[in-house]
């Protein structure tokens, strides 16, 4: 099981199926970040540029864990004793479980924040590939093109409330 936390909140957890076959990961996994302009493809069908007016565009990591059995990148051969005893110590950890609070949180930053997904791209992938799970509820919120569909609950809604409020009228009825 692999499970991504952005603060704390699980936004992604792949659990190993026999449709992956073999190991999983069959590879070294590794962290790697970067900023590209996906204008042609990601903004629907290039219909949306990037503006690079608000350049420089940045990202900034905090606090930055990564868990798991260290593998020699050029060889890439792990030690077996020591990611058994990594492997254990992992699964003690709390948050190796996504329990169903955590579960809700997830689904609570997804419905928020993710606005595309290759695993509802099915302009991309006839068959979705084999880590995606495939969620009704979530999956009927994308195109076929793994975008939110127009309409969504992607707006930023304000925090403050209306400061309209309903007064009663200095009338007969306002003393009911």
């Amino acid at each position: 099981m692999v499970v991504f936390y952005v603060d704390e909140v699980p936004i992604r957890e792949v659990l190993r199926s026999e449709k992956m076959g073999g190991d999983y990961p069959s590879k070294p996994m590794s962290l790697y970040a970067t900023i590209w302009d996906a204008s042609n493809w990601a903004t629907s069908g290039g219909k949306y540029k990037v503006n690079y007016k608000y350049a420089p565009f940045v990202t900034q990591f905090k606090d930055l864990v990564l868990k798991g059995c260290s593998v020699d990148p050029i060889q890439e051969i792990l030690d077996r004793q020591d990611c058994y005893e990594q492997h254990e110590d992992l699964e003690a950890q709390d948050y190796a479980a996504v329990t169903p609070m955590r579960r809700l949180a997830m689904r609570r930053f997804r419905q928020r924040y993710m606005y595309y997904s290759y695993c509802y791209d099915t302009l991309r992938y006839n068959v979705p590939p084999p880590e995606c799970v495939i969620v009704p509820s979530e999956k009927q919120r994308f195109k076929e093109t793994g975008r939110l569909r127009f309409g969504g609950s992607h707006r930023r809604q304000s925090r403050r409330k209306s400061r309209t409020t309903n007064t009663v009228a200095d009338t007969d009825e306002g003393d009911m």
